[in-house]
């Protein structure tokens, strides 16, 4: 898959000086749109998960030109999540969130190449990250 890479920097880099307001209203579009979602944070310091997730978005942003570089450790995001409780199904709701948090933040900015290339990210992210979990699922059946 080819991503368009101008796209997802440029619309990132346009957000990112938005970070703490993007993450507040991707955590409250979440919890309103996906409330099953909402008991995975019972135990959760928000502040600090808002940070972390933003955090894991630029990561993202520099690696966008090498992904491969960073699959092992998206793999091993998706055992963290597993061991949290997400499970596959939870990961459209995630993907849906953040994109039309981008979108908002984004405003006028916000393209139909922005909205696939984003698309076609968070895809490659969380294939990824359902991928290392159900790896350690399935070691740990075995």
């Amino acid at each position: 898959m080819n991503l368009d890479l101008e796209a997802l920097e440029t619309s990132f880099d346009l957000v990112a000086t938005r970070g703490d307001e993007l993450m507040d209203v991707f955590y409250f579009r979440l919890f309103v749109t996906a409330p099953a979602v909402t008991p995975l944070f019972a135990e959760t310091d928000i502040k600090r998960q808002k940070a972390i997730l933003f955090n894991t978005l630029v990561l993202l942003r520099k690696s966008l030109r090498d992904l491969d570089a960073i699959r092992p450790k998206l793999r091993e995001f998706g055992v963290r999540h597993l061991e949290y409780g997400a499970e596959p199904k939870h990961y459209p709701a995630v993907g849906a969130a953040l994109l039309a948090s981008i979108a908002e933040i984004a405003d006028s900015a916000w393209t139909p190449e922005c909205e696939q290339a984003w698309s076609e990210a968070f895809a490659i992210v969380a294939g990824a990250m359902i991928e290392g979990a159900e790896t350690a699922r399935l070691e740990a059946a075995a």
